[in-house]
């Protein structure tokens, strides 16, 4: 006879974090537990089946609530480890950590693309990563520089991206450089946020630890020990992003970021990125990784948007 449970997580649990991308986790628990139907909503899995059969799922859901509350992260290798194999997994090393944050939370891959690009750091020198917002291109990014300048394998963090609203008024704008550069960088400072105190954010900034770098800034420098970072590159023209790449110093790492489905530029000029991608591809020591909608890790409802944008731009092609 079946019976309903209701399992409550903890409410200081990150709820997409469990469940994974997509319910990914979710589905590996229910095929592991085939004759358990799972219903996840919110902080709530509603549990269908045999008593025994639940009891022995609930307990295996306990050790991975406490693991997920431990160490900010839940892989389906940790839920095949206890749901299939029936082992501990509290001494099991995670390697799509990254680092850890201000506030002590763990900052770690969160999708197999994510991991692809945390893992090309290690290996190569220059890294694109290209695909659709929300995705955690650029805040995988900022984590890898932090974490090398932590770890004092560079000297400093360098952050540019394309101001295309203001093109060649930017002169106008009010404030010293960086005051007419920060609107465009918001996002990587939001990201610079949650990775390092804010005492220290101030005095990395000001000491120049953490550069601002427009793009038009860089032409004749040479960028040695330095993780440089090269955010909505879709907005770059050709020449521009030729410029950027050839800036690559000694010891030092660069990270392209940008969404093809989103270039600004007028219609009569060629995104850098665009082109970039076509002669660089088969270059060695240069790392392409391609996100897609399903490492879309912000609201549900923006891969629900990023898929009808994408239908309504084949239908308008065809």
């Amino acid at each position: 006879m079946n019976i309903d449970y209701i399992y409550k997580l903890p409410p200081e649990i990150d709820a997409l974090l469990f469940y994974g991308v997509n319910n990914s986790n979710i589905n590996t628990i229910s095929n592991l537990y085939p004759t358990i139907k799972i219903i996840a909503r919110g902080h709530t899995l509603k549990l269908t089946g045999k008593q025994e059969y639940i009891n022995t799922l609930i307990n295996n859901l306990n050790t991975l609530t406490q693991h997920a509350l431990k160490h900010n992260t839940l892989t389906q290798t940790n839920i095949i480890t206890v749901c299939r194999d029936n082992k501990d997994i509290t001494n099991i090393q995670d390697n799509s950590l990254i680092l850890y944050a201000s506030d002590g939370k763990a900052i770690k891959a969160r999708t197999p693309n994510q991991q692809a690009l945390v893992d090309a750091f290690d290996k190569k020198d220059m890294m694109f990563a290209i695909g659709p917002a929300g995705t955690g291109k650029s805040y995988t990014a900022i984590a890898l520089a932090v974490k090398a300048l932590k770890e004092k394998q560079v000297r400093k963090i360098i952050l540019s991206r394309p101001a295309v609203e203001a093109g060649e008024k930017l002169g106008f704008l009010p404030g010293d450089m960086r005051n007419k550069i920060d609107p465009y960088l918001q996002p990587l400072y939001d990201a610079l946020q949650d990775m390092i105190p804010s005492y220290k954010l101030k005095e990395y900034l000001e000491n120049g630890t953490i550069q601002i770098a427009p793009l038009a800034f860089m032409r004749g420098r040479t960028l040695n020990n330095a993780v440089v970072i090269l955010d909505e590159a879709q907005n770059t023209l050709i020449p521009q992003i030729k410029m950027f790449l050839t800036r690559l110093g000694n010891n030092a790492k660069m990270i392209i970021t940008g969404d093809l489905t989103q270039i600004d530029l007028p219609n009569t000029q060629k995104s850098g990125l665009k082109d970039a991608i076509q002669i660089l591809q088969n270059v060695e020591h240069i790392a392409f990784i391609y996100f897609n909608k399903y490492d879309i890790v912000r609201h549900p409802l923006v891969q629900q948007i990023v898929d009808a944008y994408t239908q309504h731009e084949q239908q308008n092609k065809s």
